[in-house]
């Protein structure tokens, strides 16, 4: 038995009893260990909600029953959504390869995750025609995104030619890979960069005759990656040093209030229904877009500058319609 089979027998086993059974019996049933049957035990309680006790007296484990209330049972998916999400998520990636060197070593894995979604008591045989994850606006990760992966794994410099989106310039860079960050459907490279001696963040889809160099790369220390990063909003690095005050109408806030922009967002429900969401950033570029797919649902209170360029912005869309 695997131990999807022994969490769905142990649950049938005490289901059926109002007494504890003692371990030796469950072990014996089981065909497992102790520490095998305590691992089971755990993961009923903690994972699946399960109402098992261990009974000291006769050194078993038993359901708790409360009168009037109904037996537990176990649900109809065990997974969490971030399982779920995880495991389409690397469904899709293995199905999409195309003959790389990893392919013997990865159709073990593809047989497992199929072996999974067709295991008897998970309830996943139609997982992938009952669950879509679309991809909105996905990139292509370019054609140098194994070089880019290879050096920052194997801790190589890189030397590049990066042709930006923003202003299309191209400019030729040393770095040092960081870590590879996958961020709204596309990849992005996270670095130091020698020629602007700070950290800087790379579409790898715009990286251009890139070729892995001799040298190590430097190692920047995870907790400067981490402050540079984290507190930023969105895809663009440095720390927070301005907060954005956000004032959503009625009808958006049942929606916004369920949302999270960023780690350190803080929010509130106003007297008249209203919700105010506070924001920190430092560019407001992404934040602008993310701002104005709300059209008129938001009003930017603070800072001045991010509301004259949401204004501005605003003011020549509105331009495009003029006859």
């Amino acid at each position: 038995m695997d131990k999807f089979d022994r969490v769905f027998q142990l649950h049938s086993i005490l289901a059926n009893r109002r007494t504890a059974i003692h371990l030796e019996d469950l072990t014996a049933r089981l065909e497992c260990s102790r520490a095998t049957l305590y691992r089971i035990a755990a993961t009923l309680k903690d994972v699946l909600g399960a109402p098992i006790e261990f009974d000291r007296e006769t050194g078993g484990f038993a359901y708790t029953r409360v009168a009037g209330q109904t037996p537990f049972e176990l649900p109809g998916l065990w997974f969490t959504p971030g399982e779920l999400q995880a495991l389409l998520t690397l469904e899709g990636l293995l199905k999409d390869r195309s003959g790389g060197l990893l392919d013997e070593h990865l159709a073990p894995l593809t047989k497992r995750l199929a072996q999974l979604r067709q295991h008897k008591h998970l309830s996943l045989s139609s997982v992938a025609q009952r669950i879509r994850l679309p991809a909105m606006a996905a990139r292509s990760p370019g054609p140098f995104f194994q070089l880019v992966a290879g050096a920052t794994l194997q801790r190589k410099k890189i030397w590049m030619e990066y042709h930006a989106r923003g202003d299309d310039a191209r400019s030729e860079r040393t770095v040092s890979p960081q870590r590879l960050t996958f961020y709204r459907e596309g990849w992005y490279l996270d670095a130091w960069d020698e020629s602007r001696n700070a950290l800087r963040t790379f579409a790898v889809d715009r990286v251009i005759r890139p070729r892995t160099l001799d040298e190590c790369a430097i190692d920047v220390d995870e907790a400067m990656l981490n402050d540079h990063y984290a507190t930023s909003y969105g895809i663009f690095g440095g720390k927070a040093d301005k907060l954005a005050i956000l004032l959503f109408s009625k009808e958006r806030a049942r929606w916004v209030a369920d949302e999270q922009w960023h780690p350190q967002q803080t929010g509130k429900f106003l007297d008249d229904g209203r919700y105010e969401l506070r924001i920190p950033y430092r560019d407001s570029r992404e934040l602008a877009m993310d701002i104005l797919r709300h059209g008129a649902e938001v009003k930017v209170v603070e800072p001045e500058k991010l509301r004259s360029e949401v204004k501005a912005r605003l003011a020549a869309a509105l331009r495009n319609y003029d006859i």
